[in-house]
Order: C-alpha cells, then structure tokens, then sequence
C-alpha cells in the first residue's frame, strides 16, 4: 500500500493568521515528502475559508517549487468552472515546472453554493456531465491540434500550450456512482474515493462498483484504487477528544454546505449542531472514531490492512478537519514513523 496526503489552507474561524495557515500547509506538506508519502492533493473550492483553494494549480506549482520529489496532484478540478484550452494548459505547466510530477485528477464538485456562483444554473448532481466532455478534450488538447464540438464547449483548432512534460500523465476520478466508475473504467483512469464518516461497508460498495465496471469493460483495466479518510493518530484520551471535537465541528459547517443552507458570513460556513440533524447518528463520536482513520498507531495499521484486504491500493490521508496545527503535524509524523514503514 502506498500512502497520499490531501490537505488544504483552512480556517474554521477568523482567529488564524493566513500567513501561519499556508506555513503550516507547506510544512505538513514537507514532512510527507520527507515520510515517505507519494502524493500530495490540492482542491479546488471557491468562497470558503475550510477549503481556500481558488487554482489547485497555483498551490501545487507553489508546493513544487519547495518540494522534490513528491507528485502533485489536483484533488479536483470542477470540470464545469474551466475551459479545455485553459484547463489543459495549466496542468501541462505545472507538469513542466515541477519536473513531469503532475497528477491530474479531476471530478463534478461537491457544493450546489458553488455551481450558484461560478456556474449560475447548473445543479452539482448534472456537473458530471461537465466532466465527461471536458477530459476527453483536454487529453486530446494535451497530443496536439484539436477542434471540439461538444454539448458544452466549442472551438476551432487548438492545442495545448505547453505540453506535458510527460507523455502520458496519470488521471485520476472523483468517484462514488455506478456511471463515474464506469466512466473512470473505461478512460483508463484511476480512482480516488471518499466514503465520508460512513463505514467500512460503504468501502466495500465502491469496491464492487470498481469491479463491476472492470467486468464490463472486458476484464483487463487495473486502475488505482485510492481511498480517502479524515485520519487522526493519538496516543491519549486528550488528543482522541481534541481529534473527536475536531471533525465534529467541520462536519457542522460540512452538513451546512452539503446541505446549501446559505448560512455562510464572509466566507465561514454556520456550523450545524449535529444533534438537530436527521441521521445524526452518523456523527456519533463513537462511530466516528470507529469509521475514520483514528487511534493510536497500531489502531490505524490494523485498519489499513482492512482495507488493503478490501483491495485498495493506496490510502489519502486527509489531514484537515480543524484540528491546531502543533496536533497536526504530531499525528502526521507519528504516521511516518510508525505506520508507513509497515507497509514497506
């Protein structure tokens, strides 16, 4: 198994200085390199302070240029807020200037508050659509000239300008539905996962989802299976209620999002008590210790080699969930030191 970090410039509140939240990113970022991560992933997310990320491409080229080895990956763009011409472009720059380390992952967005501003109209459930016409354009854009006529773009003749520096980078697809992995199936594109806080069940469901397309698609693709998890290691009660109050709190500003409430002051989303929610017992501070990737070391290899059984190739390590920055960087170096090299 090999091991991915995602994480983003986060504030929950306004208490947080900028400049300590983009050191801190760039230090945890460091420290993945240094222990042994392979990838590490930007979002894309627009008017939110949990997730400032307005160009995933802007914060991998500046990650490159403090980094040497680990790839870079955008973890996703929205397909529905590019143009192909633009969107091919930056990503075979930032292939160029970080030495041919891109990952180029891309997915239909998450929140309908965002489709309402940078796509008025759109619903977040027909943004797949946005992604189904934009790679096949933009890989096309990537080998040389390409004109399109599509349902929601076209262009005369075109090309990328630059080109990759690799000549095949790797595509990855956010995907939970049957359609998205088909579709990943069947562009040879590996997959990236995220069962949210539900539990390992719901794993298993993507997994046969993956299987299932493989087995429509003749048989023969072997994508990566990559999973995510919010991940927490701790060693004492203090730190597992710091980690538990945590998530908890982002998932209350989650569910407002999620949930589009509209509930957002300059860019902080209202967090939702979530003991008012319906299903609330998703949030369980039980289940979400059972669920996510938390405890103590030898807690998470156990739960890593579940899901290595399960099939899953390579596991995201989703550093941002509010926790302070000083427990942050401790569970991070307490997953290079004690759990990757279990893995080796």
């Amino acid at each position: 198994m090999k091991f991915q970090l995602a994480i983003n410039l986060e504030r929950l509140d306004s208490s947080l200085n900028m400049k300590d939240v983009a050191r801190h990113t760039l230090e945890m970022v460091q420290l993945a390199e240094d222990g042994g991560f392979e990838i590490v992933w930007a979002a894309e997310h627009h008017a939110l302070e949990m997730t400032i990320a307005p160009n995933p491409f802007q914060i991998l080229t500046w990650w490159a240029g403090e980094t040497n080895k680990i790839r870079l990956g955008t973890a996703c763009v929205n397909a529905a807020y590019w143009h192909p011409i633009k969107l091919a472009g930056e990503a075979a720059f930032l292939d160029l200037i970080s030495g041919g380390r891109l990952e180029f992952g891309i997915g239909s967005g998450a929140y309908q508050r965002e489709f309402d501003r940078m796509k008025p109209g759109l619903l977040q459930s027909d943004g797949y659509k946005y992604m189904q016409e934009m790679l096949p354009a933009v890989l096309a854009l990537w080998k040389g000239d390409y004109a399109h006529e599509g349902e929601y773009w076209q262009f005369p003749t075109s090309t990328s300008v630059p080109k990759p520096l690799q000549t095949d980078p790797r595509i990855w697809v956010a995907a939970r539905s049957p359609i998205t992995y088909d579709y990943a199936v069947a562009n040879n594109a590996n997959i990236m996962c995220w069962p949210f806080t539900r539990p390992h069940a719901e794993a298993e469901l993507y997994r046969r989802h993956l299987d299932e397309s493989i087995a429509k698609h003749g048989g023969t693709a072997n994508p990566i299976f990559a999973l995510m998890r919010h991940t927490a290691l701790y060693e004492n009660q203090s730190d597992r209620d710091k980690a538990i109050n945590a998530i908890t709190r982002v998932l209350g500003q989650f569910e407002n999002l999620y949930r589009n409430l509209g509930d957002v002051k300059n860019g902080f989303p209202k967090e939702i008590p979530l003991h008012e929610l319906e299903g609330r017992e998703q949030y369980d501070p039980l289940m979400l210790e059972e669920n996510l990737m938390f405890g103590s070391p030898d807690t998470v290899i156990k739960k890593l080699k579940r899901y290595q059984m399960l099939g899953v190739d390579e596991f995201i390590y989703y550093a941002s969930m509010g926790l302070d920055h000083a427990a942050q960087k401790r569970s991070l170096q307490m997953f290079c030191n004690e759990v990757i090299p279990e893995f080796k």
